[in-house]
């Protein structure tokens, strides 16, 4: 199930919007030039952590591992992602955008056990 299409476009929508709460949360950090460069900085740097750290013959990915990672470390990458998401809504003071969030992250990983699974195994 935690490679179904439906399950796949859940994920990636769940990545846009962290990485949007980055982007937002990194605006609001500094003024000027050091706001801008927070604002698109964080999200590429946490894009390229995405990215490059994967399990080899993941399902749920293209399949390929610039880095190999066992699976138990990239599962700890993704909860560490989602968790900075959350946390960036929470103290941006969207603390009811940062519940909502949480709460579509676990359903996520809920319908994704086999997928946890796998990558307990790996």
């Amino acid at each position: 199930m935690g490679s179904h299409p439906i399950n796949l476009i859940v994920r990636f929508l769940l990545e846009l919007v962290a990485l949007t709460a980055f982007g937002i949360w990194g605006w609001r950090q500094a003024d000027g030039w050091a706001s801008l460069l927070l604002a698109m900085g964080i999200p590429i740097l946490m894009a390229v952590i995405w990215g490059t750290f994967a399990v080899p013959d993941d399902p749920s990915r293209s399949g390929a591992a610039p880095i190999m990672t066992p699976g138990a470390i990239r599962l700890l990458l993704e909860l560490g992602f989602f968790a900075f998401a959350i946390w960036c809504f929470k103290d941006l003071g969207l603390t009811r955008i940062s519940s909502i969030y949480g709460i579509c992250v676990v359903i996520h990983y809920i319908v994704s056990y086999d997928r946890i699974k796998w990558l307990l195994k790996h």
